[in-house]
Parts: structure tokens; C-alpha cells; sequence
């Protein structure tokens, strides 16, 4: 997808939020007991959890990562470390490497770091926010200073393709099962197909900074993810909306989790998949990102997809327990 891109003089640039728990160990099994009760932002040491951020950030430093923030993330026990974008590929790797990295040190101190996207139910789940740009001539393709919120056709196109294809790429976006109990109203997380320049609650959002710093976040995408193939699929969409010239629709500033579903209608918001199955299902009727992946990846995802939901669909949960078991 990169080598696609490079023909048009383009540099795909990735920069992911990657958002973890770190759970306590209860006789060598992950748990889901919060090690801390931190809130969002908390500058005070919380315990533990606090040292073994810190700890992560320096093995990463010392791997030659250059770490831009780290901070305490909304829920319990939830954190957040960012480190400095780079072309896709570099930052791929980044990303199992920071997986790697950040389990093995919880573990060295007794606890579990967990890239699950949804632990716990009724708190917010963990997200891969993408920040991603394209560059031409080592200059910022998204940035336009003359253009209307200073952000480029090139930026506008891509942001088109992104919105136009994001069904299919949710599938490899949110790979797993417990994925779609993420993409709910409610947590921070989007589950409508829409693009704001501020809107948390949109898909996709474009920070404020600008010139070589502009770019566009790309927020459905969770930490369980596969990020060759999401970042593959995010770049070939985005490369289709600017070689096709695709117009995005407009812009949304009101909260969407407010609006109605006839007011969503009303403005052309689409809803993402609400699972897996209808996840796999949008890939398979998205030609273009099916052929960006090729015929093997697409085989093997389906037989996951098929197993995970069979698996899923015929297990008895413990909520139907709690439910049925003793009413009938």
C-alpha cells in the first residue's frame, strides 16, 4: 500500500494513541482488579501503576523511541503512552514492539497489562487513536494555509476515501469479538461514519494544530488490531479519495450520541458495524480493500470471523445466566 502511494510521491505518516490497563495478578492469572483509581490526567503518583508507566516509557527510551506524552487515562487503571509518529511501517512495528514492551514490565512487577479493547463493562474500553498524514517533497500534504480551516483538497479527499470505506476497514480496525462492545455511544469511542474538526464523537477528527502538524485522527481502531493491515486499509482508502477527487460530506459540530436517529438520518450519519460479523460481511462487499489485502488475508480473516462468531453465537453467557436461570 506504501509502494502504491510512493507512486504518487506520497509518505504515509502514522502516529497511534495506544490505550492499556494494567490489571493485578491473582496467583500467576490475569485479573481484572484495578491496580490504581486514577481519573483522566491525574498528575499525582496513584501506586504502582504510576512506576510501571514510568518504567515502560524508559525501556521504550532506551529501544530508541522518542516518547511525546504519557498520562493517566479516564477509567481505572487505564494509561496511555504516545510516541512520535513516523511512515506507517516504522510505526507499525512500533506498536508490537510497544505491546511487547509494556506486558513484559507490568509482568516483571506482578501485574498485567491488557491492550483488550472492552474489560469492563459501563467504564470506556481501550482505543488505538491514529493520527495520520500524508507527505510530498518532505512537506505536510494536509496542510493548505489559504484553504478553509487551512487543511488541503489532499486532506479533504483523503478524509473522503477514509469515510467512504470505513465499514470495511473496521473489521480490521476491531479484529475481535469483544471489539464491538467498545464502538458503543456513551465512551469516547465513535460508532457513527462522520468527520469533525473538533467532534469527539465523530470517526474521524481533525486536531487543531496545523502546518506540519496537520492531520487527521482516525478513531475507531483498537488496540487489538493487526496495525499492518489497518494501517494497509486506512492508506489505500485515503489514496482512493484523492485520486478520485472524494468529497467528504460536511462536517458535524453537534455531539452525535445526542442526536436522534432521525436526526442522523436527517444529516447522512451511517452507523459502523455493531460486530463482528457485520464487520466481515462489509469487507467482503468493499472490492478495493479486499484486493489491498489480497486473496490470502482475506481467506484467513474470514475462517477467524466465521470460528469467533460460531464460537460466540452458541456460548452461554454468564449475562443469560444472570437473566433466564432462575425466571424459567
Amino acid at each position: 500500500a506504501m509502494e502504491d502511494a510512493a507512486r504518487d510521491g506520497y509518505i504515509f505518516n502514522t502516529g497511534p494513541e495506544l490505550e492499556f490497563f494494567l490489571f493485578r495478578m491473582l496467583d500467576g492469572k490475569p485479573t481484572t482488579q484495578f491496580q490504581d483509581v486514577g481519573g483522566y490526567f491525574d498528575l499525582a503518583p496513584t501506586d504502582l501503576a504510576e512506576d510501571v508507566r514510568r518504567e515502560i516509557i524508559l525501556a521504550l527510551t532506551d529501544m530508541g523511541f522518542e516518547i511525546e506524552a504519557s498520562h493517566h487515562e479516564v477509567a481505572e487503571s487505564q494509561h496511555e503512552i504516545d510516541f512520535k509518529y513516523s511512515d506507517a511501517l516504522h510505526t507499525a512495528d512500533n506498536v508490537i514492539t510497544f505491546k511487547f514492551a509494556a506486558k513484559t514490565i507490568a509482568l516483571m512487577r506482578g501485574l498485567h497489562a491488557s491492550f483488550m479493547a472492552k474489560p469492563i463493562y459501563g467504564i470506556c474500553g481501550s482505543g488505538m487513536h491514529v493520527n495520520c498524514s500524508l507527505a510530498k517533497d518532505g512537506e505536510n500534504a494536509f496542510y493548505d494555509p489559504d484553504a478553509p480551516r487551512q487543511l488541503s483538497e489532499t486532506c479533504m479527499h483523503f478524509i473522503g476515501g477514509l469515510l467512504r470505506h470505513a465499514k470495511a476497514i473496521t473489521r480490521v480496525a476491531n479484529p475481535t469479538i469483544n471489539s464491538y462492545k467498545r464502538l458503543v455511544p456513551g465512551y469516547e469511542a465513535p460508532c457513527y461514519v462522520s468527520w469533525s474538526a473538533g467532534n469527539r464523537s465523530a470517526l474521524v477528527r481533525v486536531p487543531s494544530p496545523r502546518g506540519n502538524s496537520t492531520r487527521v485522527e482516525f478513531r475507531s481502531p483498537d488496540p487489538t488490531c493487526n496495525p499492518y493491515l489497518a494501517f494497509a486499509a486506512m492508506l489505500t482508502a485515503g489514496m482512493e479519495g484523492v485520486r478520485q477527487e472524494i468529497e467528504p460530506p460536511s462536517g458535524v459540530s453537534n455531539n452525535i450520541y445526542h442526536m436522534t436517529v432521525a436526526e442522523r438520518e436527517c444529516a447522512g450519519i451511517e452507523t459502523l458495524p455493531g460486530d463482528l460479523y457485520a464487520a466481515h460481511q462489509s469487507l467482503l462487499a468493499d472490492d478495493l480493500i479486499c484486493r489491498a489485502l489480497g486473496p490470502h488475508v482475506v481467506e484467513a480473516l474470514t475462517s477467524v470471523a466465521e470460528a469467533e462468531w460460531e464460537s460466540f453465537r452458541t456460548a452461554v453467557h454468564p449475562w443469560e445466566l444472570e437473566r433466564y436461570l432462575a425466571t424459567y
